[in-house]
């Protein structure tokens, strides 16, 4: 499959993000305005918000989740937008990824020049099991769910057949566990702001104050295996491997290229975009690798003239720590059955040869679905511009990626970001 360059060069100019956690006194709509705000106060030379033609929404369910539909609208009309056009994308958990690549098709086409792609999802309303259910309406129902599948339950299976296949232990997981909440803890909007060490010692200081028996853990490894402290989900899957129930949002300005300059002089050009689908898992005959992920990365690649050594960061989708390890071998960074050990060695540490989820990763900064794959975007819009603050790589970045899933791979969008001064 051919991926032609773009007709048309698309910029970054701007970037905002919302706190990401639990906000039972907020909905959607305000965390989008949050982070509408933030991304207006980053364009460096102001944007008059009559300038914005177009406006594509990532969100999964807010029907389901806040029962709202209609979403993109309601949101345009509370940042003042109307009456342009507003669209919301669905793509599962890639719905922010597929809202960036409608938008940047749309200036690329020659349409339009200025978009606004969001992305937003309020999931804390329900409870648990609901959330659960909800998201399981992403997978095949009839064949799947009935089955009694859910997402933990999937992506274990996957993390079964890549221990089969590559002698990967259950210990290999935690590793990525434990980076990205580091990165997570120098991050200012993530949902987990601490480490794991921290998250365990504030453990053990808590119930010191209780007056109840303090843990005995010797070490984070010893906290990792506890049960009690972090329980097994779906073998070997334990708590600490699964991404959080998020709210949030996040929103991005792009212009066509040639206008770049009246918004900022530090644009962020995105020159590689790619998505693919492919079947439901019950239908694929391997499990240790996404399809669709490959071809993505393959087609941005394609387009923007480089390769996966070229690339210098990326935020992939690590929904579960597995998705991560096979992520970085999908996307052409290590070899199939490499994954694991270069997150063991601290190649993908944010001192890294190959820093992965700077800022946490969906793992510890959260996952409110459709907002997941546009704050991917506000991370490398950080990195390549020097703004990421205490979690800021210590070499250039000017080339990095985004990887964003729907489901466990039916669905997966890739871009690729180029910064020229």
């Amino acid at each position: 499959m051919t991926n032609r360059p773009l007709p048309r060069g698309v910029a970054i100019v701007g970037a905002g993000m919302s706190k990401f956690g639990a906000f039972p006194d907020k909905n959607g709509r305000d965390l989008f305005v949050e982070a509408y705000k933030e991304m207006r106060r980053s364009v460096d030379k102001g944007i008059d918000p009559s300038a914005i033609e177009s406006f594509y929404l990532g969100n999964f369910s807010s029907d389901l989740f806040e029962h709202q539909g209609h979403t993109a609208p309601l949101l345009a009309d509370a940042v003042g937008l109307t009456p342009i056009p507003a669209a919301r994308v669905e793509n599962a958990c890639a719905s922010g990824a597929t809202a960036l690549r409608q938008g940047v098709m749309a200036i690329a086409s020659g349409m339009v020049d200025v978009v606004l792609v969001g992305g937003a999802e309020k999931m804390t309303n329900l409870p648990t099991s609901d959330v659960t259910d909800t998201l399981a309406t992403a997978a095949d129902v009839p064949f799947e769910i009935a089955a009694g599948f859910t997402f933990p339950g999937f992506y274990a299976a996957i993390a079964t057949a890549y221990m089969a296949r590559y002698e990967m232990k259950p210990e290999h997981l935690m590793n990525v566990a434990i980076k990205n909440h580091d990165n997570g803890a120098l991050n200012p909007n993530a949902q987990f702001g601490v480490s794991i060490q921290k998250w365990m010692e504030g453990r053990i200081a808590s119930a010191i104050t209780k007056g109840k028996p303090a843990p005995t853990w010797g070490d984070i490894w010893d906290f990792l295996h506890d049960d009690s402290a972090n329980p097994m989900i779906a073998w070997p899957l334990r708590l600490f491997d699964c991404s959080p129930i998020t709210d949030g949002a996040a929103a991005l300005l792009l212009v066509a290229e040639e206008r770049a300059k009246d918004f900022t002089d530090h644009p962020i050009h995105i020159i590689g975009s790619g998505q693919a689908s492919d079947a439901a898992l019950h239908d694929r005959a391997v499990l240790t690798s996404l399809s669709a992920a490959k071809l993505a990365a393959s087609q941005a690649y394609e387009m923007a003239g480089v390769s996966a050594n070229d690339i210098r960061i990326a935020e992939v989708h690590d929904c579960f720590t597995i998705a991560e390890v096979v992520a970085s071998e999908d996307i052409g960074f290590f070899a199939p059955g490499e994954g694991f050990k270069a997150a063991e060695d601290g190649m993908t540490a944010r001192t890294g040869a190959k820093p992965i989820n700077t800022s946490g990763g969906l793992k510890a900064k959260g996952h409110p679905v459709g907002a997941s794959g546009v704050a991917q975007v506000f991370e490398i819009w950080k990195q390549m511009r020097g703004e990421a603050g205490e979690r800021q790589v210590p070499v250039d970045v000017p080339l990095a990626m985004t990887h964003n899933v729907g489901a466990t791979g039916s669905s997966c969008v890739v871009h690729i970001y180029e910064r020229r001064n």
